[in-house]
């Protein structure tokens, strides 16, 4: 925190609580982006290379 005392080490059971949970909010981010990307990937091959080779 900003007015927290910088030499006071964290609580090890709160640290230890945080970490069991796992990186699931990295996760969620990494597959919403690549959802977003093979969905724009999907988008341009439909709407630009279909019609162009028809």
């Amino acid at each position: 925190m900003l007015n927290s005392d910088p030499g006071a080490a964290p609580d090890d059971t709160a640290v230890e609580a945080i970490v069991s949970r796992g990186p699931k909010g990295a996760i969620w981010v990494a597959g919403i982006a690549t959802a977003l990307v093979l969905f724009m990937w999907f988008l341009f091959y439909f709407l630009v290379f279909v019609p162009r080779s028809g």
